[in-house]
């Protein structure tokens, strides 16, 4: 830069710090005791600055003499030192450009903040047109968000990139996104569809900030016609594997699943998900033995009845605690197939997620285990007592009685059998409603 303004300067026939010339003394001055005198000329500095201008007016109250000159004296920063020296020197240069202010996002950050302070309309123009188009590190960002908006609208322009966007142009890029992400795409682009799906997932998320957007009726049509497409897929790979054996596919799919699941719970939408797996459960476990049978990667086979029992596992909650309605013979459903499933798997999966060393190989949430026998309580407790008796009467003789725990379903189904006669004497007499299960 130096070269540059040289240059000008040259050009121009006056040089800052050319004393014999100099008229007046810019005096910078830090809380450090640094203190160091700039050889001016008073035409250029009013000319560039308010700040300048001001002080060498002659309405301004006081006018310190040094050096035989007009005296201002400029407090600053010991951080802003090198900054205030910059501009300084940029009055000197006619027409300044990006090139003369040296570019790098920190060095034009702190160059702006003189500017403003000293009211330099020509360097702040300069400096707002280079940090509104250049790419900001993260760090710079942060550092940005601190000043920029306590300069006024004269630097609103670098903030256009940060500006919240209209809720039409958010719902159109939700869209957009949910039905790339549910889309048949090539292996190619596994890449590019994780990443929609976890802008998906951030979207819809509540954490320090509120989510960017809320399902409403307008919404969620079309986004149950994206995952209606993936949903269907997947029950007809699940199909094909139990007729070919061909399982990696169905892996694959399980991480769409398993995402599906998730964003259609945060936006209320479970219970077409809830229904497909129900129809698809039989074929699941069927495909989750076949798995086992004929993989030698134990811990591979471990992670698929995972994910599997992770999906299981909110698909019963939605059932259990009424989130998803649905008719008793479907209920009972569930409860046979995955029963038998999830109580022979927890023991094989706590032998399996350790190695010799018994450092943990496969994670698993232990809450998963919790939530799973709520849930089969909670089904099961809302099931017709003769439907409850047949399950009770499997589980207290099974070898797996440990787990699930439903002792409380016991206790239930004992209490309400023993004073359902007297409970419902009025009922019976009154109507013949109730009869014997």
């Amino acid at each position: 830069m130096r070269t540059s303004v040289s240059r000008f300067l040259a050009a121009m026939g006056t040089m800052i710090g050319d004393r014999s010339t100099s008229d007046v003394v810019a005096r910078l001055r830090t809380p450090d005791g640094r203190d160091e005198w700039i050889y001016c000329h008073s035409h250029i500095l009013i000319t560039k600055s308010k700040y300048f201008a001001d002080r060498l007016s002659e309405t301004w109250p006081t006018c310190q003499i040094l050096d035989s000159r007009n005296c201002v004296e400029v407090y600053c920063e010991e951080h802003d030192f090198d900054h205030h020296i910059t501009v300084l020197r940029l009055f000197y240069v006619t027409n300044v450009s990006i090139t003369d202010i040296c570019p790098g996002v920190k060095n034009t950050l702190g160059i702006l903040q003189v500017a403003v302070n000293l009211g330099c309309p020509e360097i702040i123009a300069t400096c707002v047109d280079y940090l509104e188009a250049s790419p900001w590190e993260e760090a710079e960002e942060e550092e940005i968000l601190k000043i920029i908006p306590g300069m006024g609208s004269l630097a609103e322009p670098i903030l256009g990139r940060l500006q919240p966007v209209n809720q039409t142009t958010i719902v159109k890029i939700f869209l957009s996104a949910v039905m790339f992400a549910t889309s048949a795409l090539p292996p190619t682009m596994l890449d590019l569809k994780t990443s929609a799906q976890e802008q998906i997932e951030y979207m819809l998320t509540e954490d320090d900030d509120a989510p960017l957007l809320t399902a409403d009726e307008d919404i969620k049509p079309k986004v149950r016609q994206s995952f209606k497409g993936l949903l269907t897929r997947f029950s007809n790979t699940v199909k094909s594997v139990c007729e070919s054996g061909e399982t990696r596919k169905f892996q694959s799919f399980l991480v769409d699943v398993s995402w599906a699941c998730q964003i259609l719970a945060k936006l209320e939408l479970l219970k077409d998900f809830v229904e497909i797996w129900i129809d698809a459960s039989e074929n699941i476990v069927k495909v989750i033995d076949h798995i086992s049978q004929s993989q030698s990667q134990q811990e591979e086979t471990i992670e698929t009845k995972i994910k599997v029992i992770e999906i299981t596992s909110k698909v019963l909650e939605a059932i259990g605690y009424g989130n998803v309605i649905l008719p008793t013979v479907k209920r009972l459903h569930m409860v046979k197939i995955w029963l038998p499933f999830v109580r022979i798997l927890k023991p094989a999966v706590e032998s399996s997620t350790t190695d010799e060393d018994e450092c943990s190989v496969v994670k698993i949430d232990g809450e998963i285990w919790q939530s799973l026998e709520s849930a089969f309580v909670s089904i099961i407790l809302a099931l017709p007592s003769g439907e409850q008796a047949e399950i009770l009467s499997e589980w207290l003789s099974n070898k797996h009685v440990r787990y699930p725990d439903l002792t409380e379903v016991f206790e239930v189904w004992c209490f309400r059998s023993k004073v359902a006669n007297r409970r419902l004497t009025d009922v019976q007499s009154s109507n013949g409603m109730i009869k014997m299960l």
